[in-house]
């Protein structure tokens, strides 16, 4: 089974809490804070692995979570960083954020590792928060939350050249004369439901890589008939071999075809449309007549695009194409699918710190920041209390409170804490 689309979660581990722990040592008569640090949560990582060609794994299995920090622990001790988790995927993968569409990564090379989601920062131990007036803290911060994303796994063939075509116009017949590979052939609408690969070597000693990307017809773009989860694979490739059928025998108009074809990519990608192509006028071995013939050479000299005649089944012309399209390939550069676009990597600090809404004479305040602050404060402790507002001011929730109109004597809800508000 091919499975080039997917869609899975991944969640970075945790930090681990800071310690709230004192020196106990004997003749010592008042030991100090030496509560140690959390550990930090593991990232978790994309690899391309050589031995992999399909995302089937992950059909199978949907969430992979990388390993938490371990808290902190008295004498200063820090506690272990969660192992990081490195995934493999084959190369030629695309990573996606499924809320927005936007590409992560694209993972083309050999050996390519890209870091996708940070872990969580471990909380600081109560020895850090020691000061001339606060010799005792009795808080520490808490370990903060990993990230969770739902991305998209996009498998994208790394193929040079790609065989463009409606079904049963002879691509698979052309990779299998000038390839080893052996594509299922028959006289039917989509025989080849899935990409097929080869690698053309010329008489020069110049190799390639093709793809016989399966039959695109009309409304492809929107997912008729195999639909766009293959005009993805044509994407990768450099240059487009536009196979059209001038035999006649099932009385399709070679003209309308090609440009049938060249609608469907431009809907698919403007970027996709404007690839180089040339015509491969095939199964001139059995033309009924020559006005089909005519007909795509007038187009050809119209659209400027080069135009070759061959037959996939007798080898007829199919030595000077290849040849031709070997030189094209020298001039032709690889592009990179994220070429201009900012490599994302999933931070604490993607999203806003905290949010402010009022509920009558009810001030609601969440977010990330929020739960920092409140896993680090000890509300027995008049100490961690003061420290608390500290934090409240630092982080511009007071400020953000006043703004928005906040009066003496107001509720605001923190979590499952709410406090009354005095000036």
């Amino acid at each position: 089974m091919f499975t080039d689309y997917v869609k899975i979660l991944i969640k970075s581990g945790d930090g681990g809490d800071g310690a709230v722990t004192f020196r106990r040592e004997k003749y010592v008569a008042a030991g100090g804070p030496d509560g140690g640090d959390g550990g930090n949560g593991g990232n978790i990582y994309f690899k391309v692995d050589a031995n992999s060609n399909t995302l089937i794994d992950f059909r199978y299995n949907k969430k992979y979570k990388a390993q938490n920090g371990e808290n902190g622990s008295g004498n200063n001790c820090y506690g272990k960083k969660g192992e990081d988790l490195y995934i493999n995927v084959p190369i030629g993968t695309i990573i996606k954020d499924a809320a927005t569409g936007k590409i992560v990564a694209d993972l083309s090379q050999k050996g390519q590792v890209e870091l996708i989601l940070k872990g969580g920062r471990g909380g600081k131990g109560n020895s850090h928060f020691a000061t001339a007036t606060r010799q005792v803290p009795r808080f520490a911060q808490g370990g903060e939350k990993g990230e969770e994303k739902e991305i998209i796994l996009e498998l994208k063939l790394l193929a040079d050249v790609g065989l463009l075509g409606f079904p049963n116009v002879g691509k698979s017949t052309f990779l299998s004369v000038v390839t080893s590979a052996k594509p299922k052939i028959a006289n039917y609408h989509f025989t080849t439901i899935n990409p097929n690969l080869g690698v053309v070597k010329t008489k020069n000693g110049e190799s390639f890589v093709l793809a016989d990307i399966p039959g695109i017809i009309e409304g492809a773009s929107e997912g008729i008939g195999l639909g766009i989860q293959f005009l993805r694979h044509v994407e990768r490739t450099r240059l487009l071999l536009h196979v059209i059928d001038v035999s006649g025998t099932e009385g399709r108009d070679p003209v309308q075809d090609f440009y049938t074809i060249n609608e469907e990519l431009k809907k698919y990608s403007e970027k996709l449309a404007k690839r180089k192509q040339i015509i491969v006028a095939n199964k001139i071995d059995i033309m009924q007549d020559e006005n089909n013939l005519k007909k795509l050479e007038q187009l050809a000299d119209k659209e400027e695009i080069e135009l070759f005649k061959i037959s996939g089944v007798t080898g007829q012309g199919i030595d000077n194409l290849i040849n031709r399209v070997a030189q094209i390939l020298k001039e032709l550069p690889k592009e990179d699918l994220t070429e201009g676009e900012e490599k994302i990597v999933y931070t604490l600090e993607d999203k806003e710190e905290f949010t402010v809404t009022k509920q009558k004479e009810k001030f609601i305040v969440e977010g990330k920041a929020v739960y920092r602050i409140m896993s680090r404060v000890n509300m027995d402790d008049n100490e961690s209390i003061y420290y608390f507002h500290k934090c409240l001011e630092n982080t511009g929730i007071n400020a953000k409170l006043k703004e928005m109109g906040i009066k003496q004597g107001n509720i605001v809800k923190m979590l499952d804490w709410e406090f009354e508000w005095y000036e």
